[in-house]
């Protein structure tokens, strides 16, 4: 993971960083908790879905076009400790509306500055994570959840899969799945939701070695089981998110 970073807006975050994307983890310092109070209303565990946006102005003006509710645009920064000093790393992001995402967050994040992001020193994994292979959504109704995202980039983009829709977006899958889906690629994945909405609940990453993998993990005391061609690590021992890794 990444040092610790502090946003402009408020929030903190390690990153785990990867050859095209990354993964967030992402929270507060004591005294803080109010400023970014959009970010801890979800239920804790897999709460944002982000895309790169290529030209930010170009994809808004679409976004717009498109009818797809988008809230005006956010600049911010961040310091980023280097060994030749102290750099901001600065973003500017597009929030799909609230209401149009249950239970997390949808958004495109433009880097002004991917040299301060995508930095070999920290793309290198004792566990060999190379990358977001799939994103998993649990929705009751599958194809109802996806519409937004058919309005965002299609139509046409979204394809039928075992239990629900899916799209690529770059290298990666996003599913939206039923619960009986879910449960069955992933056992018991995220706790449901009380009233049944849909939940961000799992991550696939792709790995350079699932030996390589298992073995860290095995090191590492943390519970693992097989999955598909690689194996999963539970919810209950990754922070409310099934986390598999294949090659």
């Amino acid at each position: 993971m990444t040092e610790r970073g502090h946003h402009t807006l408020g929030s903190s975050n390690h990153l785990a960083v990867f050859e095209t994307d990354y993964l967030e983890l992402l929270g507060f310092i004591p005294g803080r908790q109010t400023s970014r109070t959009d970010l801890w209303r979800d239920p804790p565990g897999l709460t944002g879905l982000v895309f790169k946006p290529g030209d930010p102005d170009a994809r808004y003006a679409d976004l717009k076009v498109r009818g797809v509710p988008v809230e005006d645009p956010v600049e911010f920064s961040r310091p980023v400790e280097l060994t030749e000093g102290v750099r901001d790393a600065r973003f500017r992001v597009l929030r799909i509306a609230a209401d149009q995402v249950v239970n997390g967050r949808t958004f495109f994040c433009h880097h002004h500055t991917p040299e301060l992001v995508w930095r070999r020193e920290w793309q290198q994994h004792p566990n060999g994570a190379a990358g977001v292979a799939a994103f998993i959504i649990a929705a009751r109704h599958p194809a109802m959840t996806a519409k937004i995202y058919d309005r965002m980039f299609g139509p046409g983009v979204l394809t039928s899969t075992r239990g629900g829709v899916a799209f690529r977006a770059g290298t990666a899958t996003v599913s939206i799945l039923s619960a009986a889906e879910l449960a069955r690629r992933f056992g018991k994945a995220a706790e449901p939701t009380l009233d049944g909405s849909d939940r961000m609940v799992a991550l696939v990453l792709a790995t350079k070695s699932v030996a390589q993998t298992r073995t860290h993990l095995e090191r590492a005391g943390i519970p693992h089981a097989p999955y598909d061609t690689g194996i999963v690590v539970g919810a209950e021992y990754a922070a409310g998110v099934a986390l598999a890794f294949v090659r």
